[in-house]
């Protein structure tokens, strides 16, 4: 779909007046209201686009608030203070941002625009997952800095439908590729229609695409994308999430971006980020030790300080911590490193490319409130002034060193209890998302496994 004849920059975005124009012409008919939910999902809806122009881009559209309140499931959940029944259930508002508004080449005739929610008096939502990362990049901006952020996120390909997966409850599904096609030209050009497709896709709805390359795992993908401000990046990855899954379905496949879908090497979603100053001149490098500045330092010192205590940003599912396993390129040791994929934190490029890899997330990762982590625990590190120990330089799996955390029970205990939390988040926030850890907690402990069947039905 193409809003004009004109060519745009991919990093163009569509203003109210050329919607008003397509949907004159008929070219636009629909438009999606959208914002992402505690899961990471985008979660909205389908609107006309005449009345998108006429009565929401001005004013919002209503939505009920147990949307960041409920399980993967859409069950309604206890614990909630924003919503409940005893709340009613009532509504917030989603107010487009309008520079958010693009084309959805997938979906004929649509494009989308992504919202910031608020209570009916105007007051924002503090649990929303893109208003916690405003507030952080709020604090960076008083500081006079900016961050920039890149997101590299995996998934498995199969040539299953999804239906079809969802039927063999995920069991025996084929893979797209059944060997191991890391870098590997030859196998990924078996799926490179489908690449294709999903890049030239997201190339039209304004993201600037890098590259597409195999990995380990069989009919395991990673299509990597321009590094853009912390928001618009966030913003990107949560799109490109949803619109992978739609094209593989228009395809008879599916994809998962799930963490660890099975025993071999599991989803990674690499966050690289660095900072700016308010002129644009990157400030983590400089002539101190291993090429970084001060403030480079005390930011790296600050991710290492902060880690446990945020990791449920970084890995909010039981199944998150599944791929923290030696020798998968999966961190296991609380260590930073140069340019050394065995550690948590990786320092990669130099002068004004330096920037810091953080690799513990996985695919299944909320990018705004893992942004907003690595953002918090730089400027705490900066504000504390915080001593950078010695890169570690070798295996950091054989180090013997303190360890990621290992389960998302852990990681809830250590979010609730950190003295930091509260004073980055606001005790809100902090109860919202402990909360959706209990959630899933008590879900999975009244859950009987597959594993637990094969080993105890005939000899236990």
């Amino acid at each position: 779909m193409v809003l004009h004849h004109t060519r745009r920059r991919v990093e163009d975005r569509v203003t109210l007046e050329e919607l008003r124009v397509a949907a004159d012409t008929g070219r636009i008919d629909t438009v999606v209201i959208a914002f992402t939910d505690v899961q990471g999902r985008l979660q909205g809806k389908r609107l006309s686009a005449r009345y998108f122009l006429e009565e929401v881009a001005g004013h919002g559209s209503e939505g009920c608030n147990y949307l960041l309140a409920v399980d993967v499931e859409m069950n309604t959940v206890d614990g909630y203070a924003m919503s409940s029944w005893e709340r009613g259930y009532g509504d917030f508002v989603m107010r487009p941002d309008l520079s958010t508004l693009r084309p959805v080449p997938w979906q004929e005739g649509t494009a989308l625009v992504l919202a910031d929610l608020f209570w009916e008096d105007g007051t924002e939502v503090v649990a929303s997952p893109r208003q916690i990362l405003r507030k952080q990049l709020d604090r960076l901006a008083a500081l006079g800095l900016r961050a920039f952020v890149g997101t590299e996120l995996e998934f498995i390909l199969y040539a299953d439908t999804y239906e079809a997966a969802w039927n063999r409850r995920y069991r025996d599904l084929t893979p797209a590729n059944q060997y191991n096609v890391d870098y590997s030209l030859l196998g990924t050009s078996r799926v490179e229609p489908l690449l294709r497709r999903i890049r030239n896709a997201m190339t039209g709805a304004g993201m600037y695409v890098e590259s597409a390359k195999g990995e380990c795992n069989l009919g395991q993908h990673e299509i990597a994308f321009r590094y853009a401000e912390a928001l618009t990046t966030c913003d990107n990855h949560t799109l490109y999430k949803t619109g992978a899954k739609e094209i593989a379905a228009q395809e008879g496949m599916a994809l998962t971006f799930m963490a660890k879908p099975n025993e071999r090497e599991g989803n990674s979603c690499h966050i690289h980020i660095s900072l700016r100053d308010e002129y644009g001149v990157p400030v983590l490098a400089g002539d101190g030790p291993y090429g970084l500045s001060e403030i480079g330092e005390r930011f790296i010192a600050g991710q290492l300080a902060c880690l446990r205590d945020l990791t449920l940003l970084y890995a909010p599912n039981i199944n998150s911590y599944k791929r923290y396993q030696p020798g998968s390129f999966a961190p296991t040791a609380l260590h930073w490193g140069i340019d050394n994929r065995t550690c948590a934190l990786r320092l990669v490029g130099y002068g004004h490319s330096l920037r810091l890899e953080n690799r513990v997330p996985g695919g299944d990762v909320n990018p705004y409130l893992a942004v907003a982590a690595l953002v918090a625990a730089g400027l705490h590190g900066i504000d504390e002034e915080l001593e950078l120990p010695e890169p570690y330089r070798g295996n950091a799996y054989a180090s013997g060193a303190p360890t990621v955390v290992r389960s998302l029970r852990e990681a809830a205990a250590d979010w609730t209890a950190s003295p930091l939390t509260a004073g980055m988040f606001g005790g809100e926030a902090v109860a919202h998302y402990a909360n959706a850890a209990r959630v899933e907690l008590d879900a999975y402990d009244r859950a009987i496994t597959d594993w637990e069947l094969v080993r105890g039905f005939e000899r236990l």
